[in-house]
């Protein structure tokens, strides 16, 4: 008696359907070109690491986020997360390799978040990470290219910028606080304000942390502009050194022809994982949050004994920026050609045209169960063929017909002018 099983997959999990899979290779292949462009390699990080260097980036407790488990070896093991922990401990350990190293990676990672619509337990990733001792053109290129690969998907977007010690300074040396601890609890309030507005987090804060402190600080962090802009409202900040950092890093962004950037005094991120600039990519016309974000991060490279050089990097989820693509309406599906070749009774010619094309690099597919001409015809407009060989005679040295499904171009000629017959109709239809 056969048992039959409920084939149902975990919780949070999907299959990824061919045009699924083609959109997020629509991504990969633009985000491979951009690297290639600014010279980054691609490495591809394990996706199993060990528990313990996961918690290096993420602390004891992300074993409650993440996919982790005892191996048959007994060993704490975890599915990736995120790309940059695999890449920061891939180039720690290579200390022969000449610095800046500049690597990029594209892979699924796993978190085990609570699955929502179009949230999944296992999604895509794309990273590029530049691992040298500190250099402000090092942010600079790591932006440029985070621009650089927005426009290339076509998306218009704003790029948020600002420094997790400008923040740290300015309550030391202009509110006299430098408390750690309340600076983290300031942290995780300001962190709060894009989702709850100023008001929201004051409420929830106020009985923690001074208004008097607070407040200031929720408003200081709710500005965002051009760095003039700012200064107009905010002078005390033009003494802080980070500050100056940011005017910088702004200049040789505009030097590079970067301009859709702009402070945003907000943007804090990961509270014990980043160290210096930090920076979110915004697309403001759709509902999906951030596409990317990223920053420095030297505490990582300290952590996998690299305290020589530290780390700017940024990544960004795929399926998100298909979302965006999908709101404005660019993501397209891409047209492969397909020539499909049918003959009334002539099977040997079929087998040798198709042979002679797929040989020739030209996709090319028939009608295994040789039906009648008109059913393999259907099938040829069911798979999306775009050009159609029609073997007219069973004499192999007899004419065929080359048709552009698409245009309705029609051409005439020998079996052994296949190829040609066929390019011209593709070339032409360019």
């Amino acid at each position: 008696m056969v048992c039959v099983v409920k084939l149902n997959l975990p919780r949070g999990m999907r299959d990824l359907d061919a045009a699924e899979l083609s959109n997020i290779n629509y991504v990969r292949n633009r985000f491979i070109r951009t690297a290639d462009l600014f010279n980054f390699k691609i490495i591809q990080p394990s996706p199993l690491e060990m528990l313990s260097t996961l918690e290096a980036k993420g602390g004891p407790t992300i074993s409650n986020e993440i996919y982790n488990f005892k191996d048959k070896g007994g060993r704490e093991v975890a599915l990736r997360f995120d790309l940059t922990v695999g890449l920061t401990r891939y180039i720690s350990q290579k200390r022969e390799m000449k610095l800046p190293i500049k690597a990029a990676a594209f892979g699924g990672v796993w978190r085990y978040d609570e699955p929502q619509a179009g949230r999944y337990r296992y999604f895509h990733q794309w990273d590029v990470e530049i691992y040298d001792t500190y250099n402000l053109e090092h942010e600079a290129e790591i932006i440029q290219l985070t621009a650089s690969f927005f426009d290339d998907l076509g998306l218009k977007v704003t790029i948020d910028i600002s420094h997790r010690e400008l923040l740290e300074q300015y309550m030391k040396q202009e509110l006299g606080v430098s408390d750690h601890h309340l600076t983290f609890e300031v942290f995780r309030a300001i962190d709060k304000v894009q989702k709850k507005g100023v008001q929201a987090v004051y409420d929830e804060y106020a009985q923690r942390i001074s208004p008097t402190l607070l407040k200031p600080l929720l408003e200081l962090s709710s500005q965002v502009g051009t760095i003039s802009e700012i200064e107009e409202q905010e002078r005390n900040l033009t003494k802080l050194s980070r500050w100056q950092t940011l005017r910088e890093l702004v200049g040789s962004l505009s030097v590079r022809g970067v301009t859709n950037v702009r402070i945003n005094l907000g943007i804090v991120r990961g509270l014990d994982y980043y160290s210096g600039t930090v920076f979110e990519i915004f697309d403001s016309t759709s509902t999906v949050g951030a596409l990317a974000g990223g920053g420095r991060y030297d505490i990582l490279t300290s952590a996998f004994d690299r305290s020589d050089i530290g780390a700017i990097g940024v990544a960004g989820g795929v399926e998100r920026i298909l979302a965006a693509l999908s709101h404005h309406g660019l993501l397209k599906v891409e047209t492969k050609p397909l020539v499909f070749v049918v003959s009334e009774n002539n099977k040997e010619s079929v087998l040798k045209l198709i042979s002679e094309l797929r040989g020739a690099g030209i996709p090319a597919e028939y009608d295994s169960r040789t039906r009648s001409l008109r059913k393999q015809l259907d099938y040829g407009f069911s798979i999306g063929a775009t050009v159609l060989v029609k073997v007219e005679q069973k004499d192999i040295e007899n004419s065929i017909t080359v048709k552009n499904l698409v245009t309705g171009q029609e051409t005439k000629g020998k079996v052994t002018q296949v190829l040609d017959l066929v390019s011209n109709i593709l070339r032409s239809s360019n």
